[in-house]
């Protein structure tokens, strides 16, 4: 396993970590969900991914539980606010009494009493952006979150917290959230950049296209059972679910090949080789996942092949 540094910052994170979205606390249960985070500490993952939002907290109860066997320094636990976890008036945004009353539910659910990375999981257009930074700034300051970040934040939005914070001396933001994958690279044009020039790292999720460039998918009329195609969860993936794009995949299917690797593990390096990734978090929902996923860590792929793979997705990718 290799580690990387977020951003400018000290904190050194798996560059491969495990995420928990749509997975703990939902449709894998609390037993395999405890393999694969036990799988993934044990081959060196140390970057641990949830949210209060995931299954309304039931994801931060099951990491918690399943982390608490080891050393509270040997691993790096991040958690998100801001979406709605009620109906109340003040049930979600990034108010200070959102955020202050969130961040104590996450600690009780996750029994710990601090997580390293506490991250805005939206801009939120209600709130003063001054009223956001305060309030992180005050439960680093506390001890509650060693460190805070953003989700899915624009260039000019990270800009002006961070410069925000640095005029009032307050903790800056460290990391950003962004999808980003060989088929969603959004990011490059202004917030990559941005971050790179203000010490921001990325922490990207959706990797893999949920799961679009693994290979699985070869007819959007026929998903396979028990796929995420085949189920509820299609909507998230609606960007990727054209014939078109998984038509494209399959022409990416002999490189991966080619590098002596699988299409996902192949998709996870290629976000790996951008300066600015600190971490790519990958799902699993069994400990085999956790196992084909880490070792896109060591990968040395020939820059020839992603500059093909490139090629052959440039006609599908996502475009602002």
């Amino acid at each position: 396993m290799q580690y990387r540094q977020i951003g400018q910052w000290g904190v050194q994170v798996s560059s491969v970590g495990l995420g928990s979205w749509l997975t703990y606390g939902g449709s894998v249960d609390e037993a395999n969900a405890t393999a694969c985070i036990e799988r993934a500490y044990d081959l060196g993952v140390n970057f641990f991914d949830t949210a209060n939002i995931y299954m309304k907290g039931a994801s931060e109860i099951v990491v918690g539980n399943a982390l608490k066997r080891y050393e509270r320094d040997s691993y790096v636990l991040a958690t998100k606010v801001f979406f709605p976890m009620t109906d109340l008036p003040n049930g979600g945004g990034l108010s200070r009494k959102h955020i202050m009353e969130q961040c104590h539910a996450s600690l009780r659910r996750l029994d710990v009493d601090y997580v390293d990375l506490y991250q805005c999981h939206r801009w939120d257009e209600r709130t003063p952006l001054e009223e956001t930074c305060a309030t992180m700034n005050d439960i680093v300051r506390a001890g509650k979150a060693l460190y805070w970040g953003v989700s899915e934040w624009t260039g000019p939005q990270i800009r002006a917290a961070v410069e925000l914070c640095r005029d009032q001396g307050w903790a800056v933001p460290v990391s950003n959230q962004p999808q980003y994958s060989a088929l969603w690279r959004i990011i490059e044009d202004d917030v990559l950049p941005t971050s790179v020039e203000l010490g921001l790292g990325q922490v990207v999720w959706s990797p893999i296209a949920m799961g679009v460039l693994s290979g699985k998918y070869t007819d959007v009329e026929n998903p396979p059972a028990g796929s995420r195609a085949a189920g509820d969860d299609k909507y998230f993936m609606a960007y990727f679910w054209t014939q078109e794009t998984l038509d494209a995949v399959q022409q990416v299917l002999p490189l991966a090949a080619d590098a002596g690797c699988t299409p996902a593990q192949l998709a996870l390096a290629w976000c790996l080789k951008t300066n600015g990734i600190s971490s790519v978090i990958a799902g699993a929902t069994r400990p085999e996942h956790v196992e084909d996923n880490v070792i896109a860590a060591d990968l040395n792929v020939d820059p020839a092949i992603f500059a093909r793979m490139d090629e052959i997705l440039a006609p599908v990718q996502a475009r602002p």
